[in-house]
């Protein structure tokens, strides 16, 4: 095929919606099926069986560690929670200047700090192992940034990380400084690992493309924490409950809902842009609240139920159901995580996916640079006189 003709431009669905960009090992969402996994291995049943220390390291080497390999795995990374000292110093002020935008903004100032105090160098530039170094060490720090930020806005002191706490458990000792219960600790567990990874979203999309331009690993992670931090994208599960609050009380359910549909008002917590049948996170996170129990999940159920029976109505041939935001706010609420740290959690564990993208795509060096089809007036137009 002659060069001109082999990269000339091709039309792609607007969003990029179905279009395959590369490969991957590290797993795949299967929305007809309602599937999706990590690696060789369902996410929901890793999610239910395994800890959090485990699915990282599957993420980032491949397979599933034994116990030898887990306990030292579990012992470096929580080596690496401590932020160095340049970074904790400046945390009062970059929790002052994001104070009316929360922690999530404030994480990407913290985040290219940290990269530039620990040294990280562009990935085009270091191997594998330097690679992974750095990755570790932006995955074992992100907790630490969020909770400290968090706690700072609230004019708390930050609360210093535990070596002896798991991932999840130690993220919510950070956050509230009590010794977190156990089944609030593998609530919370089963949520991180959850959202781990879900094939190429617009963050880890971002991620992979800041990637291939050779950059260092903080400045992919802030790219992606950007794209997170949508309503569209994470910013979505506090507006889900949100959602929830608005109604109030059952016999609203169908005057809102019905009113909003009609209106073409989005409703938050319903329908994914991959998934044509309920999303299994949403599944696995429902019977989780169920386990806590009490009218708030009572009334999820219910609100739950009377939505998709009148986008069924409303929206006849459309497969409208419960995301995993929906009952991710829920779930978060029931263990006593502020609304303004539901996202911040879900980078907690969503930093570990695309980091393991980003030394997937590290390994390629060919840049993403797709093309855009101009549409403005037609050039090249005559310019006019400047004005004297």
């Amino acid at each position: 095929m002659p060069i001109a003709e082999a990269n000339a431009p091709m039309d792609a669905p607007r969003g990029l919606a179905g279009v395959i960009v590369t490969e991957t090992e590290l797993g795949d969402v299967r929305g007809l099926e309602g599937f999706y996994h990590y690696r060789q291995y369902s996410a929901v049943e890793l999610a239910t069986a395994r800890t959090f220390e485990d699915v990282w390291y599957l993420m980032f080497h491949g397979e599933l560690p034994d116990a030898a390999q887990l306990a030292a795995f579990t012992a470096g990374t929580a080596a690496l929670r401590s932020l160095p000292a340049a970074v904790r110093d400046a945390l009062p002020a970059i929790a002052r200047a994001s104070a009316l935008s929360g922690p999530l903004a404030g994480l990407r100032t913290a985040l290219s700090l940290l990269g530039a105090t620990a040294g990280f160098r562009p990935l085009y530039d270091i191997g594998p192992d330097r690679r992974r170094a750095d990755a570790l060490t932006a995955c074992a720090a992100v907790p630490t940034l969020l909770t400290a930020l968090h706690r700072l806005g609230q004019g708390q002191q930050p609360i210093e990380p535990r070596t002896d706490l798991s991932y999840a458990a130690n993220y919510l000792y950070m956050l509230t400084g009590r010794e977190p219960e156990p089944h609030r600790v593998r609530a919370i567990e089963t949520y991180l690992i959850s959202t781990i990874d879900h094939g190429f979203n617009a963050s880890t999309f971002t991620a992979r493309v800041i990637t291939s331009t050779g950059a260092d690993l903080a400045a992919c992670l802030v790219g992606a924490v950007g794209a997170l931090s949508g309503p569209l994208h994470g910013g979505a599960p506090s507006r889900a409950l949100d959602t929830l609050d608005a109604i109030g009380t059952p016999e609203r359910i169908d005057p809102w809902i019905r009113e909003r549909v009609l209106r073409g008002v989005r409703i938050m917590g319903f329908g994914h842009p991959v998934y044509r049948t309920e999303d299994p996170r949403s599944r696995m996170l429902r019977g989780i609240a169920e386990e806590f129990g009490g009218p708030l999940v009572e009334f999820a159920v219910q609100v739950e139920a009377r939505v998709e029976a009148l986008l069924a109505e409303l929206k006849p041939g459309r497969e409208l159901h419960t995301n995993v935001e929906f009952y991710a706010g829920v779930v978060m609420e029931l263990c006593g995580l502020p609304r303004e740290m539901f996202t911040p959690t879900f980078c907690a564990a969503r930093v570990v996916g695309w980091s393991a993208n980003i030394l997937e795509q590290a390994e390629d060096s060919k840049i993403i640079r797709p093309a855009a089809r101009y549409v403005g007036p037609p050039a090249p137009q005559p310019l006019p006189a400047t004005a004297r």
